[in-house]
């Protein structure tokens, strides 16, 4: 699956889209993802990660290096 966040892991969900005249019809919520470049200071390198919008504030308010530290836990290759 591509639109996946690779902190939160939020995934497009399932739901209905509800006319005027509440007919349903089958649609998807996307999570607003976004392809962000990082620099890793304690690396010397650049990390490309594809985040919601909830994930670049995580990692403003954490600091990079400790997310991506629980990214490799995690198993998830950066």
């Amino acid at each position: 699956m591509a639109r996946v966040c690779q902190l939160t892991g939020k995934v497009p969900v399932g739901g209905n889209k509800v006319s005027h005249s509440n007919i349903k019809t089958k649609r998807r919520f996307l999570p607003n993802l976004q392809t962000k470049r990082f620099f890793l200071a304690e690396e010397d390198k650049w990390v490309t990660l594809k985040l919601s919008t909830e994930g670049i504030r995580t990692i403003n308010k954490n600091g990079l290096y400790r997310v991506v530290k629980e990214l490799r836990a995690k198993g998830v290759k950066i």
